[in-house]
This record gives C-alpha cells, sequence and structure tokens, in this order.
C-alpha cells in the first residue's frame, strides 16, 4: 500500500479506509437538517434549474432568457455589468469599456422593463448578482412587478445583497461597512412586511471560493458573516424567525467530489446550530436554504471541452449535498461568456442528472457512509474553529478591517497555484496530458458600441421624464438617507420616477461616503 499522504483540497487527511461513524439518528427535513431541509427532498420538487446570464444590453438578455426559458430553465438568474454593479450609469467616465461585458447594464427602470419584457414576473422566481446596489435593483423589481399588476406578497426570487464578503473577497462595495449594514436590514424590514416571500439576502461563499479560499474556508467565512448579518437585524429589533426564514446561501462546488458534499452538509447543521442560538425556535429560520455555483475558477481555457466532466462532476456533488437551486457552467467561460450552445449543454446537465441518473429517488443516498459521516464531522470542525477565531476578534466585520479573511485566502490561493506549477496537484490539460490548446470555433464577445447605445437610451429618458419629480424624490431619499428612516419606499418611488441607477448612488455617496 502506498504511503504517500492523501488530503482534501482543505488539507483534511483521506485515511485509506474507514470502516465506522458515529451512527446516524436523525432524519432529513428535522434539525440539524444534516441530511437535507425536506423530508423527501427530489422526490417532492427538483432543484431549480437556474442559468447565470445577463450581457450586453437590456434586449439581448431578454432574447437570452426567452431562449433559456424555451430549453426548460426553470427560474432565472441576471448577471450585472461592473458599472451596474458599483453604482455607475453607462455613460459615467468610470463605466467606460466595461458596459455590458461581464453582465447586463441596468441604468433605469425602463432597463428592466425591457429585461423582463414578455416575462411575467409572478410566474417566475428570479435571482439577482447584486450587492452594493442591490437596494436599488430590487426596488427597480418591485416597481415592475407593481406596473405587471402583481401581488407583491407573492412575488419570490433572491438578491444577492451580501456585502461583506465584497470587502472580504471580491471588490463591488461603494459605501462604508456601517452604511452598507443599514442598507441590508432596511431590506430585511421592508421586506418582511411587504415582500415576504422574497429572498432578502444570498450569503455568498462562491466569491470567496473564487477568490482562493478552501472549502472549508468558505464554509467558515459565509457561515461567519451570515452570523453577522444575523446579529445586525436581531439589533434593529426584528424577529429572528420571521427574517432568518428569507435567508439563503449561494455556495461554489469545486472538484474534490467527497469534500464539497460533506461541505454543504456540514453547512446545514452548522447553521441550524447557529441560528438557534440566537434565539430561532421555528424551524423554517434554522434551515440553511442554498443555491450552487459550479466552480468557475476551475474552468480551463485550454481543452475546453474538459470542463464540461468538471461541471458534471460539480453538479452531481452539489445534487448529492441537497442543494435547492443550481447554475452549471457553460465549457467556454475561461475563453468568453457562454455561446448560447454552451449554455444548453450546461442546462442539459441538469436535466440528465435529474431525470435520468437516478440519484433523486432517495433522500441523502451517501448518508451512512463510513467516508461521507466521518468528512462531514471534520470539515465541520474545521470551520468551527476558524468561526471561534473570527468571534474572537468581535466578529466578520472586525476580521476584514483587519485583513484576516483577506490574508486566509490569499495564503490559500498561493499555496493552490504553487502544488499546480509544482505539479503536485494535476489539473488535466494544463500541467498533465496537455496538447496545442484546441481554438472554438465560436465565442461570445460584446462590442464596446454598447456603451453609447446606453448612453442615447439615458439622453432620452432624462429629456422626457418629469425633472421637478425626480429631484424631489432625489432630494427626500437624501434627507432620509442622513436620518433613520426605511429607506427602500423612497429608492422605490425615485425609480418610479425614473431617477437612474447612478443619480440614486450618488445621493447615498454623499450622505454615507465612499469606502476606501
Amino acid at each position: 500500500m502506498s504511503d504517500k499522504k492523501h488530503t482534501t483540497t482543505s488539507g483534511i487527511e483521506i485515511k485509506p479506509l474507514y470502516t465506522e461513524a458515529k451512527p446516524m439518528d436523525e432524519r432529513p427535513g428535522e434539525f440539524p437538517f444534516t441530511r437535507g431541509i425536506q423530508k423527501d427532498m427530489y422526490r417532492g420538487r427538483l432543484w431549480t434549474m437556474r442559468q447565470y446570464a445577463g450581457f450586453s444590453t437590456a434586449e439581448e438578455s431578454n432574447k437570452r432568457y426567452h431562449y433559456l426559458l424555451a430549453q426548460g430553465t426553470t427560474g432565472l438568474s441576471v448577471a450585472f455589468d461592473l458599472p451596474t454593479q458599483i453604482g455607475y450609469d453607462s455613460d459615467h467616465e468610470m463605466a467606460d469599456g466595461e458596459v455590458g461585458k461581464v453582465g447586463v447594464a441596468i441604468d433605469s427602470l425602463k432597463d428592466i422593463e425591457i429585461l423582463f419584457d414578455g416575462i411575467q414576473l409572478k410566474d417566475i422566481t428570479t435571482s439577482m448578482t447584486i450587492n452594493a446596489t442591490a437596494s436599488i435593483l430590487l426596488a427597480m423589481y418591485i416597481a415592475l412587478a407593481k406596473k405587471q399588476g402583481a401581488d407583491l406578497k407573492q412575488i419570490s426570487g433572491t438578491i444577492q445583497n451580501d456585502i461583506l464578503k465584497e470587502y472580504a473577497a471580491r471588490g463591488t462595495y461603494i459605501y462604508p461597512p456601517k452604511q452598507s449594514m443599514r442598507l441590508i436590514t432596511d431590506i430585511f424590514e421592508f421586506c418582511s412586511k411587504e415582500v415576504p416571500k422574497w429572498n432578502t439576502i444570498s450569503i455568498s461563499g462562491y466569491h470567496i471560493r473564487e477568490a482562493g479560499s478552501t472549502a472549508v474556508q468558505e464554509l467558515a467565512f459565509t457561515l461567519a458573516n451570515g452570523k453577522t448579518y444575523l446579529k445586525a437585524a436581531l439589533d434593529k429589533g426584528l424577529d429572528i424567525n420571521v427574517f432568518a426564514k428569507r435567508l439563503s446561501f449561494f455556495f461554489n462546488c469545486h472538484n474534490n467530489f467527497f469534500e464539497e458534499i460533506a461541505k454543504f452538509r456540514a453547512a446545514r447543521r452548522m447553521w441550524a446550530k447557529i441560528t438557534k442560538d440566537l434565539g430561532a425556535t421555528d424551524e423554517k429560520a434554522q434551515m440553511l436554504r442554498f443555491h450552487t455555483q459550479t466552480g468557475g475558477s476551475t474552468l480551463t481555457a485550454q481543452q475546453p471541452l474538459n470542463n464540461v466532466i468538471r461541471v458534471s462532476n460539480q453538479a452531481m456533488a452539489a445534487v448529492l449535498g441537497g442543494t435547492q437551486s443550481l447554475h452549471t457552467n457553460g465549457y467556454d467561460e475561461a475563453l468568453s461568456l457562454p455561446t448560447e450552445s454552451a449554455a444548453k449543454i450546461a442546462l442539459r446537465t441538469q436535466q440528465i442528472i435529474a431525470f435520468e441518473s437516478g440519484v433523486t429517488d432517495t433522500v441523502d443516498p451517501l448518508a451512512g457512509s463510513f467516508f461521507i459521516e466521518n468528512l462531514t464531522d471534520e470539515v465541520e470542525a474545521a470551520a468551527w474553529a476558524y468561526i471561534d477565531r473570527i468571534d474572537a476578534m468581535g466578529g466578520s466585520v472586525n476580521a476584514i478591517e483587519s485583513d484576516y479573511m483577506q490574508n486566509e485566502i490569499a495564503g490559500a490561493s498561493y499555496q493552490y497555484q504553487k502544488e499546480i506549477e509544482s505539479g503536485e496537484r494535476i489539473s488535466v490539460g494544463v500541467n498533465k496530458f496537455t496538447q496545442e490548446e484546441e481554438g472554438l470555433t465560436e465565442v461570445f464577445n460584446i462590442d464596446d458600441s454598447i456603451r453609447k447605445l446606453q448612453s442615447e437610451k439615458l439622453d432620452h429618458l432624462k429629456s422626457t421624464r418629469d425633472q421637478v419629480a425626480v429631484e424631489k424624490a432625489l432630494q427626500q431619499l437624501d434627507e432620509a438617507a442622513r436620518g433613520e428612516t426605511n429607506l427602500m419606499p423612497l429608492i422605490i418611488d425615485a425609480v418610479e420616477k425614473y431617477a437612474t441607477l447612478g443619480e440614486i448612488a450618488d445621493v447615498f455617496r454623499a450622505s454615507f461616503g465612499v469606502y476606501q
């Protein structure tokens, strides 16, 4: 037998053989939900099949959404361009070169109306990957739902709205942490009363993992951030048994099949304990519900068709781990935004797992495996060790402001890259089984002329809207931002008057300041 040491990506040692595990005495759908949050899981309802999409103008993205819906996707997931994410209109000098590139450009309610043209918001769930400007995009979505005549009490979807991981790993923040947390808790409060089926935050480990963290770090830092959001809402006087039901999570799924499954199982168990310790007594407030996206950083530009296998492996792990929603990456995403054909293969991957593999026929099929149960325990123990250190620092905000999280992620990323370069870790097609790079015949490109189109639309909007009403709405928003009033009704009023995203973000820049 080889004496080589085998470890997971988090450094957890894997034994050559497992012969025992703690007895499994819990059932699915029961605290602490290790085995899943529903008693029958996918026998009762499959996960939501989403495809993250958005590029160019609202018109072009609308065409892709109709295509995906026609192919059988069961929920929409909106990608926004960088100017939208950091609160600049398309005609701002800071937007130059970025309009419509990594997502769709949204400057006003007019763009949202075009984005969802022909799509009834009451009939779908929509996930929006937006953080610093989440309140504005949610306000636009609500305004459109109202125009469509939808019952706001019934519309459902998710905004990411997770600013802490932006400071730690991703960088699309605008305002200082305290003011950003205020916007988040205002959304919690408003939606709990007015849009009760909306998931008000998707606490995201995905970008922490993409920045280079290990699986354990992704789990620990995400739950630590979640704990901080819980405490902020409690400090605002909100009822944990109400607002915690609308919190969701967003995890990455990488290549180490069993570690990823163990991570998801441990996550549910840990969150159940965290919420219970903070006073949650309603089981639905103790449940960790999560969306998964396959690992973008695992995709290779070399031999890109290999990514079909990687994505399939990761998607299967997410399903076996009990995800509620799943996005599968296109095989060409290391080269460009996904083409229609790549997006279709990614969706078909989910459909084949759902309808052909048999893994949905029973709940938590790997439960009781000596290896899975031990690995779940070890992932959990390693994640608690991180959370205990963060708690000792005073929580996530302090851990981020002291650069603790950032340094841990950077260290893990550096270690991973060293292992790839030395050949200690194999990446098929990159450092082993290499060949001359395959050229894909179809690559998706976004033209810089998009900025001109968006700027022309903005000029037209500003020349036709009621400018006096816009200025009054922005002034009222500024006054409220300097006080303690819930800002969501005022943001909705401003977007309904066709104030632009950049104008509203600028009001907050003036009243909140900008985080450096």
